[in-house]
């Protein structure tokens, strides 16, 4: 018998978008406090917010942002540019920005530089494409491209997790060198007297850069000369452990390591374990960050927590408010959210009882 097809009838797929006007019809409200709703569900009565709700859901009712930032001209995202997806740091602080941005109706378009000045002017020309409300940028030094871009965006422009002279309009972080300088003055406190600071890509890395020379800078004050060990690549473990051997080839008697983050301070632990070097009695080792795993290694890390979270928060609420009220928020501002040394047993040895 030969093989017949039987062709199924063809079904044309509707091309009608659900509207807001549906979905306020289903609801039995006005499109006005749709949109209300969208933008604010907390400004709506308890009584008709869930119905607009149930009908969202029951349509699949997607809202257009395009559409509604036509009048603006600009849609409802903000761009982000970090220099590493990877990086916990960065993670922390974009994802506490995003619930901020979730409450008032903004959605984030992230990009990472990969510590690339170039790479960062292409993301900042590209989110600029998009027409966003407003843009954030990791870091106060840019290349001239960027600098330019930035400056003829019109639009509010955030620098985060570094604080400079002259902001574009709003600057959130705190000084890196200043926490390295705090981290000197610790080993210097509990009797340090031959330093290095280590740490991986500290070309690219402007902030790791910072702390090292705020490090250096704080023991050249107190009469001493701090070592300083650059690997090159990725901040790793393995590159924390390779830079600690080539501290001790040039450096046998170091008897304090402050790394440029908690990974590569995690690398030096392993290593002086495997040397048999007891800390903190004969090596002091402090990192930066306040990673999860840094409470818990052995032993536990001093290191420097940055309040990557608070950055966030700081940046959209701020944000918002010059977005939403920008005849109250037109002024240049920088917030310093600080930092905290979190001092722990790689440091400092228990006290006896």
């Amino acid at each position: 018998m030969p093989q017949t097809t039987i062709k199924a009838p063809r079904t044309r797929r509707s091309t009608n978008r659900v509207t807001m006007e549906d979905v306020a019809a289903r609801a039995r409200v006005s499109a006005s406090s749709v949109s209300l709703f969208l933008r604010n569900p907390e400004a709506v009565s308890s009584r008709i917010a869930p119905r607009i709700s149930k009908a969202i859901e029951v349509l699949g009712y997607v809202p257009n942002l395009l559409a509604g930032s036509l009048a603006a001209a600009r849609t409802r995202a903000i761009g982000v540019v970090v220099p590493s997806l990877g990086n916990a740091f960065f993670s922390a602080t974009v994802s506490r920005m995003q619930k901020e941005f979730d409450q008032h109706g903004y959605q984030l378009l992230l990009g990472a530089s990969e510590y690339d000045p170039g790479r960062e002017a292409d993301l900042v020309r590209t989110f600029l494409s998009w027409s966003p409300t407003a843009l954030v940028v990791t870091g106060c030094r840019h290349d001239d491209e960027t600098r330019a871009l930035l400056r003829t965006a019109r639009l509010p422009v955030a620098e985060m997790w570094e604080l400079g002279e002259q902001p574009f309009d709003l600057q959130v972080g705190f000084s890196h060198s200043e926490a390295g300088a705090t981290i000197a003055q610790h080993m210097l406190d509990i009797g340090a007297r031959r330093a290095a600071f280590i740490g991986a890509r500290m070309t690219s890395d402007v902030r790791a850069r910072q702390r090292c020379e705020g490090f250096r800078m704080a023991m050249l004050k107190a009469g001493l000369d701090a070592r300083i060990e650059d690997i090159p690549g990725d901040a790793t473990p393995r590159a924390g452990a390779r830079a600690l051997t080539a501290v001790l080839d040039g450096m046998p008697d170091v008897d304090a390591i402050a790394c440029s983050n908690d990974v590569i301070a995690l690398g030096a632990l392993f290593e002086a374990q495997r040397r048999g070097i007891r800390i903190p009695q004969q090596l002091r080792v402090a990192g930066f960050g306040d990673l999860p795993f840094s409470e818990e290694c052995v032993p536990p890390l001093t290191t420097v927590q940055p309040r990557a979270a608070e950055i966030g928060r700081r940046i959209a609420q701020e944000l918002i408010a010059r977005v939403e009220t920008p005849e109250d928020n037109d002024e240049p501002r920088i917030v310093d959210v600080g930092f905290e040394l979190v001092v722990r047993a790689s440091t400092q040895s228990p006290t006896p009882d």
